[in-house]
């Protein structure tokens, strides 16, 4: 409220006259958005008493952007932390819903790719990819991953804790015994030499 003059200019500057007319000072609120906060940003913020939203910000692959509310007060008064909670899982699950199926879609396209003999074949817990006998086998999308079983022994692998493990001796659905955490685009793209190593030996 102390810098009023300047924002009405900054909006003018990039939106117009008619934007700058339109803002509404009787309820004005401060969103402030960073990677992270500091306990003492969050203090700061519940000891003022305007309207203010501490939000983090996290980058998934290139094309994923996740928000998550840190604090928010309200003239003063702290939103409850069940509110906030509900508010962030409503956001995240709206995010997921949208990048599952575009994350199976794009595992789907780069397994039938890599060659001629590749069939997909629907079972009723996974989804097969075959050329002579199975190579890869993907799961429903989970909340926040998709998970693919590849005919690759877990040795010669250099696993990396949340993207690779060995599941052999497992029990588990489909077959392979190394299994492939995807849970963004850019996961895809490391995976692909392991997708075509297993396409390969089958």
């Amino acid at each position: 409220m102390d810098h009023r003059a300047e924002f009405d200019h900054l909006v003018r500057d990039r939106l117009g006259v008619t934007a700058a007319s339109q803002v509404m000072w009787s309820g004005p609120r401060l969103i402030c958005i960073a990677g992270d906060f500091t306990r003492y940003d969050v203090h700061a913020v519940r000891e003022h008493r305007r309207s203010i939203d501490l939000v983090r910000y996290r980058l998934f692959g290139r094309d994923l952007l996740g928000l998550e509310t840190v604090a928010s007060v309200s003239g003063g008064m702290q939103v409850s932390r069940r509110a906030r909670r509900q508010a962030v899982a409503r956001a995240e699950a709206d995010v997921q819903r949208v990048a599952m199926p575009e994350l199976a879609g794009a595992v789907d396209e780069v397994l039938l790719g890599l060659g001629d003999g590749v069939n997909r074949v629907e079972r009723k817990t996974y989804r097969a990819y075959q050329r002579l006998r199975n190579f890869a086998c993907v799961c429903p999308p989970q909340r926040s991953k998709l998970l693919v079983y590849l005919k690759v022994d877990p040795k010669d692998v250099d696993l990396v804790p949340g993207f690779t493990r060995d599941v052999s001796g497992l029990g588990h659905h489909g077959t392979g015994d190394l299994e492939v955490q995807l849970r963004t685009p850019r996961d895809v793209e490391r995976a692909q030499d392991l997708f075509r190593a297993s396409y390969a030996a089958a």
